[in-house]
């Protein structure tokens, strides 16, 4: 009699077992009834890029929702619909902009979507966290700085390169006068920002001094104000005096600032090459007001040389 009883006590153990089995195949088979969800993974309401989160998802059967967020303590924060009716396969659709029903933004922090099914009482809150940012990134740079530059191609002092850190993941970005002329590619946290001398339409500068400033923009399109770091002196070739006074027939030097080896000059009916820095002329025997031009390729520079 025993041995009956013990064998049909392994009968039922052996029968639970396979329906639990079964059971647990069963949940792993059955279909979620949310699917193909597509959540904004991070936002900004103080940025251009992306002001609000859009939440999108997909009810299999026909269901009646209500969808809210959660923060990451699972407190709701705000109802983004209530007892919406959802066909099957229905697309829902909704944006979030982290204002709270009493007109107030939340703090920044993590939030998901919750998903409440009416009809088969279940809830779901979806498993795509939403990451609300408004902090602007800091942009790092060296200041102040005063470089010369010479974009003229030849290969001597044409840029002006400045290496940054950003304290998040963003785009640097480089500003000309208040404008933007760089926006970088990448997000990285560190890299060199490169000012060729252009603006923003591309063409060479002309002569003159130039403020730059620096700027950086995260994922979440928060955007940092432009510090100024450089001012930047744009020349090709220059003189140090626009005005020489000298007695007629008299001597006189003037000094060429230039990243080229050699000046082509032209002053009263002469010319000549010479090697930069001071070149040296005589007056002519006239009184008058003469013109002595220096060149660099295109480029040139003028003094008045006034002979009394």
């Amino acid at each position: 009699m025993a041995r009956v009883v013990s064998t049909a006590f392994v009968l039922v153990l052996i029968a639970a077992t396979a329906g639990a089995f079964a059971l647990t195949q069963h949940a792993k088979l059955e279909r979620s009834p949310i699917y193909a969800p597509h959540i904004d993974p991070v936002f900004s309401p103080n940025g251009k890029v992306k002001p609000v989160a859009n939440i999108a998802f997909r009810v299999r059967p026909h269901e009646r929702v209500d969808v809210w967020m959660q923060d990451s303590k699972g407190r709701r924060v705000a109802t983004l619909l209530s007892n919406r009716d959802v066909r099957p396969n229905g697309r829902v659709e909704l944006v979030w902009d982290s204002i709270t029903p009493s007109g107030v933004a939340v703090p920044d922090g993590v939030y998901r979507p919750v998903v409440k099914l009416l009809r088969s009482h279940r809830t779901i809150v979806l498993p795509s966290d939403i990451r609300l940012d408004t902090r602007p990134p800091v942009i790092a740079v060296r200041r102040p700085q005063y470089p010369i530059i010479s974009p003229d191609g030849d290969g001597r002092s044409d840029t002006f390169r400045v290496p940054y850190r950003i304290d998040e993941p963003a785009h640097a970005i480089l500003l000309l006068r208040g404008k933007q002329i760089l926006f970088t590619r990448t997000q990285k946290q560190a890299g060199t920002l490169v000012f060729a001398g252009r603006g923003k339409n591309g063409k060479p500068l002309a002569p003159g001094r130039y403020v730059l400033a620096a700027a950086a923009q995260d994922v979440a399109g928060n955007r940092s104000r432009g510090f100024p770091f450089a001012i930047v002196q744009v020349r090709y070739v220059s003189l140090a005096r626009p005005r020489v006074v000298v007695r007629p027939g008299g001597k006189f030097a003037i000094r060429v600032s230039t990243d080229h080896p050699t000046v082509s000059w032209y002053f009263h009916g002469r010319s000549g090459v010479q090697r930069r820095g001071t070149l040296h002329f005589r007056a002519p025997k006239k009184p008058g007001v003469y013109r002595l031009y220096v060149r660099v390729g295109s480029h040139a520079a003028k003094a008045a040389v006034v002979v009394a």
